[in-house]
């Protein structure tokens, strides 16, 4: 008897802060069975991983089902043909959206973008910058309209966060939602109490 098929999403982590985005969403989807994760990473997302966090970058990767090198443009994930249910990249530099923005495909994690993009499925994008410039802007707003989904980490507080485990949750929650995968680390608005 075979196997079922699972369904597979990418998770590129680029060279901008905020890169335990990238790694707790690897640390839900290793513990979903039905789901197995392709992790891309950028030379400056690796150089980010120890710089911010306790994670080696070997141990970032073992969190992934499959990893694929930055530059190696033949792999699965850069045709049309090897199906995904998508991609996530947390986070997502302003140099990884304007390539994305741009069809400048030079890289695998630009590549595998460019070809969910084109295949009709879900690119979801975690940028991390602030202060936004008019350029930056321009940018979010045309990969809007090309359909891409901008989830910026900005966090919640009706759901009152105690930790920075908190607010890491519910943002990557949020953003497997929109995948439906409902991971129950979100704590979710059930409405306001009146007096």
């Amino acid at each position: 008897m075979e196997s079922a098929v699972k369904k597979r999403i990418i998770i590129g982590i680029s060279g901008s802060s905020g890169v335990i985005y990238g790694i707790r969403l690897l640390e839900i989807l290793k513990d979903i069975e039905e789901i197995e994760s392709h992790l891309v990473m950028s030379s400056a997302g690796k150089m980010n991983v120890p710089i911010e966090t306790d994670y080696s970058v070997k141990a970032v990767e073992a969190l992934a089902d499959v990893v694929h090198k930055y530059q190696d443009v033949a792999a699965n994930i850069s045709s049309g043909s090897y199906k995904t249910e998508g991609m996530i990249i947390a986070p997502c530099s302003m140099k990884t959206l304007s390539s994305i923005v741009s069809s400048y495909s030079d890289n695998l994690l630009s590549r595998a973008a460019d070809v969910v993009l084109k295949e009709g499925r879900r690119l979801v994008l975690m940028p991390r910058e602030t202060p936004l410039h008019t350029g930056h802007c321009k940018l979010l707003f045309e990969a809007s309209q090309m359909g891409i989904f901008i989830a910026p980490p900005v966090p919640a507080f009706y759901n009152r966060p105690t930790t920075l485990d908190d607010i890491i949750n519910h943002s990557v929650g949020r953003v497997l939602d929109l995948f439906d995968i409902d991971t129950s680390i979100v704590k979710r608005w059930s409405g306001s109490k009146s007096e």
